[in-house]
């Protein structure tokens, strides 16, 4: 039960992302937005490293006797007190003016709302790394400035406490860093909108200056076993001096470290899961809705390390996706479905094959000259695509298939590429159903149809370059000739005895015989057959 709920919790995470900011939101706004949150990562970081000096100087660094007296910890304590109000200050502010002043500033094109420049992007996407810059140079100031704080009093004093401090100024900019980084990521979002530095993109990922996830797991390190390892540290750099260390000061420092390496760890592994969790659930809640066929699907890209460019990554698939299944779908357009199943499948290249059985519809317009005389280039495109319309339909509703488009006519072929039971009482019925739709609904046009059967060469014929799936043989010539002739008939519809009766008993009933001609191009007379 807790483990779906932790699940659902992440997915909608991924759907809507905490920090990350509606695209819509106006770049002002935005701005403002991070910089509330990067001041309260800014605070709260030196807040952690200042808890992290008072805690260990006060319970856990062993002390020269009577080094620490009731003046000097008095002094100390305002002074931490003090120097946190000003670096948090001069931070900020400094913080600020080097992430939102300058050309490549985020107030250049975060106002203007427009697409940052190369240079802008880096500024944004390297803000935790200076932010982490700022608070190393502040508190090494306070090191050096507490270190001579407590020389006066003793030498050992003031290297203990100036390595408490460097402990602290370790806690505070790791802390900064990761938080700095979940408080940016509304702009790094906005930022990275149209793609990842193009560095990045070329897989130059260290040339850059970017920060990744190796930084993140090194700040994780830092706050959770670094920061006890260094304090672990300073107790036997103290051991090594005159000052002496009883056993309930040694368990009091070992037990004081370990409180400060499990919080801090805690707390460091927390926010570097949830970085990096973050954008994998939401590339695995895209990956999903791609496999239940939505290739519409886009993902937004708001982690500057790595994991931005899985994002990226995602989305260039799915673009791809989305034209491989455009192209597939007018590829099957052209062609014909059947025909670009067999092509993908089977890498179809020039040749073909005998196929014995195949049945072959010609349908033409009749008059198409005249039509086109009397009526503008748009009245008969529309009468032309209402026509084709339903010839396409009742093709394809009869197991047939278009296999080209001649001016006003078709060519319609059953039993090829894919084999068809019976694909001359399949062209029969098409034929009737044809002609009795094409008087309903395009009253407008007359329009003739022949039905011949027999083997054909079926293959992909024309050159390497440029070819096409189509069907050579006697039926096609004399789909072609029967067409013409039934444009001089009232049933407007014509085919051979032989189709007829190969269709069986059922579908024949349909059918009357009619006259025998001589088809142009043949020697031997041709029984027809029409409507009865």
């Amino acid at each position: 039960m807790i483990a779906s709920r932790g699940r659902r919790a992440l997915d909608r995470l991924a759907e809507s992302p905490w920090l990350i900011g509606d695209p819509d939101v106006p770049g002002a706004r935005l701005r403002r937005r991070a910089r509330r949150l990067s001041v309260a990562a800014i605070v709260a970081a030196n807040v952690g490293g200042a808890a992290v000096v008072v805690c260990f100087a006060v319970w856990a660094l062993p002390k020269p006797s009577g080094a620490m007296d009731g003046d000097a910890v008095l002094v100390n304590v305002v002074a931490a007190c003090v120097y946190t109000v000003l670096a948090v200050l001069v931070g900020v502010r400094w913080a600020r003016r080097r992430l939102e002043r300058g050309p490549a500033g985020l107030e250049r094109w975060l106002e203007q709302d427009r697409p940052p420049t190369p240079a802008q992007q880096l500024r944004v996407l390297r803000a935790p790394l200076r932010i982490m810059g700022v608070q190393a140079v502040l508190w090494g100031v306070a090191v050096v400035g507490f270190t001579l704080l407590n020389l006066r009093t003793s030498g050992l004093l003031a290297l203990g406490i100036g390595l408490t401090v460097a402990l602290g100024g370790l806690t505070t900019s790791a802390i900064g860093y990761l938080l700095g980084e979940l408080a940016l990521r509304p702009i790094a979002s906005r930022a990275l909108l149209h793609g990842p530095p193009r560095a990045r993109r070329e897989g130059g990922t260290g040339r850059l200056g970017i920060p990744g996830v190796g930084t993140r797991s090194l700040m994780t390190w830092a706050l959770g076993t670094g920061v006890p390892i260094f304090g672990l540290l300073l107790v036997g750099v103290v051991a090594l001096t005159p000052v002496e260390m009883s056993r309930t000061a040694l368990a009091v420092t070992v037990v004081a470290l370990c409180a400060i390496g499990l919080v801090f760890g805690a707390f460091a592994s927390t926010l570097a899961a949830y970085a990096t969790v973050h954008p994998i659930s939401s590339i695995r809640s895209g990956l999903e809705r791609v496999r239940a066929g939505d290739l519409d699907v886009r993902i937004g890209v708001w982690d500057s390390t790595e994991m931005g460019l899985l994002q990226a990554g995602f989305n260039d698939m799915a673009d791809g996706l989305r034209e491989r299944e455009r192209i597939h779908d007018l590829f099957g357009r052209h062609v014909g479905h059947d025909v670009a199943r067999q092509a993908l499948a089977d890498e179809a290249g020039l040749g073909g094959e005998v196929v014995e059985d195949v049945a072959v519809l010609f349908v033409d317009v009749v008059g198409s000259t005249t039509l086109a005389a009397r009526h503008p280039p748009q009245h008969v495109v529309g009468l032309l695509n209402r026509f084709f319309g339903v010839v396409v339909d009742v093709v394809e509703e009869h197991g047939g298939w278009i296999n080209k488009f001649q001016g006003d006519g078709a060519l319609a072929i059953f039993g090829a590429p894919a084999p068809l039971e019976a694909p001359e009482r399949a062209a029969l019925r098409a034929a009737r159903a044809l002609d009795a739709r094409l008087r309903r609904e395009v009253p407008e046009l007359r329009a003739s149809v022949g039905v011949a059967v027999g083997p054909v060469v079926a293959g992909h014929i024309g050159a390497e370059r440029r070819y096409e799936y189509t069907v050579i043989g006697d039926p096609v010539n004399q789909a072609a000739r029967l067409t013409e002739l039934a444009k001089r008939t009232d049933g407007r519809i014509l085919t051979t005895t032989t189709v007829t009766d190969r269709a069986g008993d059922e579908e024949a009933g349909h059918w009357r015989a009619g006259d025998e001609v001589v088809l142009r191009g043949r020697e031997e007379p041709t029984r027809l057959a029409a409507p009865a």
